[in-house]
C-alpha cells in the first residue's frame, strides 16, 4: 500500500455490504437533514432508501429508471432518468419537474450523472447507455443547465461521457469515457464554460469503467475501475485501489462527518469508512 494511501484507507479496514437483490445499483446521495441514503435500483425502475435504522425500503417507484442523483442547494432530489430521457427535480412538494430534456429542439439520449455546482448551475452526462426510441442527437454530450434553468450548454460533444465531479474549489470538473477507459480533466471558466480538457488517468480493465467519480476535500479523485474503487492523488497517480466484491458502478460521499464512501456495485450497495472528508453536497 501507498504511503499516502493508507492515510486515506487506513489497513484492515472493512468494506461492508448494506443490502443485496437489485437489478442494478446506481447514483448514491447522501441526504444530510434527512440522514438517509437515497441510491437507483436502475433495471427495476425505482429509487431506493437506506437508514441505519430502518435497513432499505422502496423511496419512489416508477423512477424513470433513474441513474445518477443529486441534490441541489435547495436539499431537492435531481435525477437522470434513462426512460423519459430527461433531468428531473422533485420539489419541496413532492412535485417532479422536468429541467432538462431537449437542446435546440432534439431530444436528450440518455441522461447519466450529474453534479449541482454551488452557484446552481447543473452539469450533466448524456451518453447513449439506456437510450430508448431514436437516437436525435448525432453526439454525446456534456451540458451546463444555468441556474435559473432558461439556457442549457453543451460543453463537449467529442466523447461517450459518464460520471463527472468537480475539485474542491470547483475550478476542474473531470468527466470518466467509460469507452475510452480513461478520465479526463477540464478548466471551468468564470462563464462555467470548460477548456484545456486532458487525460487526467488510464483506468485499465474491465467493461464498463470508469463509470463513477467522486472527489474528496483534499483534491483525490475516487472513481470505479477493474478490482473496485480506484484512488488517485491530485496529480492522476494511482495511490491503491480499495476493493469491492462487485464490479462499482458509482459512489457517494455520506454521513455527518462525510467520511462514509457508498458504493453501489451492481446487485448490492456497500460502504467503507475512510479517515478523509469527502465534498459536501450541501
Amino acid at each position: 500500500m501507498d504511503t499516502e494511501f493508507k492515510r486515506i484507507v487506513s489497513e484492515g479496514v472493512n468494506v461492508e455490504r448494506l443490502g443485496t437483490g437489485f437489478q442494478f445499483t446506481e447514483g448514491p446521495v447522501w441526504n444530510v437533514k434527512g440522514e438517509y441514503l437515497l441510491f437507483s435500483d436502475l433495471f427495476a425502475g425505482r429509487i431506493m432508501k437506506w437508514t441505519a435504522k430502518n435497513g432499505i425500503s422502496e423511496f419512489r417507484a416508477p423512477s424513470g429508471d433513474s441513474n445518477g442523483l443529486t441534490l441541489d442547494r435547495r436539499g431537492r432530489l435531481v435525477a437522470c432518468e434513462h426512460a423519459n430521457r430527461r433531468v428531473s427535480r422533485t420539489e419541496e412538494d413532492g412535485t417532479i419537474v422536468t429541467i432538462a430534456s431537449h437542446y435546440k429542439g432534439k431530444r436528450l439520449n440518455s441522461p447519466n450523472d450529474v453534479v449541482v455546482k454551488s452557484d446552481g448551475s447543473v452539469f450533466f452526462t448524456d451518453p447513449p447507455y439506456g437510450l430508448s426510441g431514436g437516437q436525435e442527437l448525432p453526439f454525446y454530450g456534456v451540458y451546463r443547465l444555468l441556474p435559473n434553468g432558461d439556457r442549457l450548454d453543451l460543453l463537449i460533444d467529442d466523447a461517450v461521457p459518464n460520471g463527472l465531479a468537480f475539485s474542491p474549489d470547483e475550478c476542474l470538473l473531470y468527466i470518466a469515457d467509460t469507452e475510452m477507459n480513461h478520465v479526463r480533466v477540464f478548466h471551468i471558466t468564470e462563464e462555467g464554460k470548460i477548456k484545456g480538457g486532458r487525460i487526467f488517468a488510464e483506468i485499465s480493465g474491465e467493461r464498463l469503467a470508469p463509470d463513477g467519480i467522486k472527489v474528496d476535500s483534499e483534491g483525490n479523485v475516487y472513481t470505479t475501475g477493474k478490482g473496485g474503487v480506484w484512488v488517485l492523488n491530485p496529480e492522476g497517480r494511482r495511490l491503491g485501489i480499495i476493493p469491492v466484491p462487485e464490479l462499482p458502478a458509482n459512489l457517494g460521499w455520506g454521513d455527518r462527518d462525510w467520511k462514509t464512501l457508498y458504493v453501489t456495485a451492481r446487485t448490492s450497495l456497500y460502504r467503507v469508512r475512510l479517515n478523509i472528508a469527502g465534498i459536501p453536497l450541501l
